[in-house]
């Protein structure tokens, strides 16, 4: 594949996603940024909502992870529906009784000042960060795969990235994206259903026979018994659910795009026909994953691997497609890749400038003129702020520290399930002030307990840390409560 033909590809799909922008963003306002004017068909959000939910992380890591992981990937995704079955019923009748542009607007009304911020900066933090280091990821792959060669530096590639989804997002907002999502959902899933049916006819399997080759693979196992196996199907189930509840229900992100439906029954319907659609792309993921591993035992080729002999699930994809596919399968990955990854950074950067403009800002009390004016630099900024972080990942250079990083990141989405759960089970108010040192010490706590769980009891956690964190959250806003009576009054 030669660097002019990938870079015509990545031009030609940015063309695309203008024209889009261009076409949707006319006479738009704050409300069409934040919530598309709140009369967005209930399917197009599901369907939009796909690509937002995976990222180019998933599109690689989710089929290289089944030579060491099998199919226990499913016991997550089976704990998806349960997460999304508790947004669908629990938590959107709250958010849409309200009338909640920001979700984190919850915390002001149920805990005061302090609460709020300490929440919507969590997720600050934590998208901030999230989206930077899934960009920083693919970035790579397409620094090895096309700039590399053309002389690009790293900086310049992830600069017009990021500036380019700039550039179709900072008129229109939510009202955009979820066209252009819906689009790059589209997209990503042609991609992956062509790489299955591509690898499958290069090992000469019809579908029966593809099925069958998946379901007798040893690599495609969902149950494990073992409680001290990190694949135990239970501990991944409730790492899921919880997940669910916390990284879409708790996030402004994916809760966005809910709230643009015309009414709380659309966004039930959104909500629960996307958790279907959801899990049958996971099955294709996963189902390209065993294909995969067949295609390079089938016709000898060296899989990487890291310094302690096992393969390197995350440069499996990328390698097949880019150095042994033809070019039509390899074209067929870098639009996939493409497609998911700004899917998610899109809505992701759109996020960040809702919270900021609502939970800082204030934007509401301005005229709508200057609104526009606060909206466009907030977007901006942020935009210069996901280049940064992602750059400064690059001057570190060490997967290892990168990936922490990464982790800790994950560790701030404890606080905002010990805040949600609290408020929506208990009805005792909280001494505000205490809130942030609450939610700034159970991470701090929950990084402790981590790193000495496996030398304490012999136990090493998982995707359940999240739990964990929320607990101690919970516990600490438990002791500084006080018996109070309130009501919640919609905006």
């Amino acid at each position: 594949m030669s660097p002019t033909l990938i870079l015509s590809l990545i031009a030609g799909y940015f063309v695309i996603l203008i024209i889009i922008a261009l076409l949707t963003s006319r006479k738009a306002t704050s409300e069409s940024f934040f919530v598309a004017n709140r009369n967005a068909p209930w399917y197009m959000v599901a369907f939009a909502m796909i690509g937002t939910s995976l990222s180019g992380v998933t599109f690689i890591s989710v089929p290289g992870m089944v030579a060491s992981q099998s199919w226990s990937y499913m016991a997550v995704v089976a704990g998806y529906v349960v997460g999304y079955l508790v947004i669908g019923t629990v938590l959107m009748p709250m958010y849409y009784r309200l009338r909640l542009v920001s979700i984190y607007t919850y915390l002001e009304q149920r805990f005061g000042f302090w609460s709020y911020k300490t929440g919507a900066f969590f997720f600050l933090l934590s998208r901030a960060i999230g989206a930077s280091f899934r960009l920083f990821l693919v970035a790579g792959v397409l620094q090895l795969a096309v700039f590399d060669a053309m002389g690009v530096p790293f900086a310049v590639t992830v600069t017009v990235s990021i500036l380019l989804i700039y550039l179709y997002t900072f008129r229109g907002g939510l009202k955009t994206i979820l066209w252009t999502d819906a689009f790059q959902t589209m997209a990503m899933l042609v991609c992956v259903g062509v790489s299955i049916y591509l690898i499958s006819s290069e090992l000469n399997l019809g579908f029966r026979e593809m099925v069958a080759t998946v379901k007798n693979s040893e690599m495609s196992r969902i149950y494990f018994s073992d409680l001290r196996d990190d694949k135990f199907f239970w501990k991944q189930f409730a790492s899921g659910a919880f997940i669910t509840i916390v990284m879409t229900g708790l996030d402004q992100d994916l809760m966005q795009k809910n709230l643009s439906c015309r009414n709380l029954g659309d966004a039930q319907k959104n909500m629960f026909w996307f958790t279907i659609v959801l899990v049958f792309v996971n099955i294709f993921f996963l189902t390209l994953g065993v294909l995969l591993y067949k295609y390079a035992a089938a016709k000898g080729i060296a899989l990487p691997v890291g310094p302690t002999g096992k393969v390197i699930g995350d440069n499996v994809f990328p390698l097949l497609a880019t150095g042994h596919f033809t070019l039509f399968a390899g074209i067929v990955f870098i639009l996939g890749i493409i497609a998911v990854t700004y899917a998610s950074a899109d809505s992701a950067l759109t996020a960040l400038t809702t919270s900021f403009c609502v939970d800082f800002l204030g934007i509401s009390r301005y005229p709508e003129k200057q609104q526009g004016s606060m909206r466009r630099l907030t977007h901006f900024a942020f935009s210069i702020v996901l280049i940064i972080i992602i750059l400064i990942f690059k001057a570190i250079n060490d997967q290892s520290v990168i990936t922490a990083v990464f982790k800790a990141a994950g560790y701030t989405y404890g606080p905002l399930l010990g805040l949600y759960s609290f408020g929506l089970f208990l009805k005792r108010g909280v001494h505000d002030r205490l809130v942030p040192y609450v939610c700034v010490a159970a991470p701090l706590l929950t990084y402790f307990i981590n790193v000495n769980s496996k030398s304490w009891w012999g136990y090493e956690f998982g995707f359940e840390i999240l739990i964990l964190n929320g607990l101690l959250t919970f516990m600490g806003l438990l002791a500084i409560s006080r018996a109070r009576n309130f009501e919640l009054n919609p905006a």
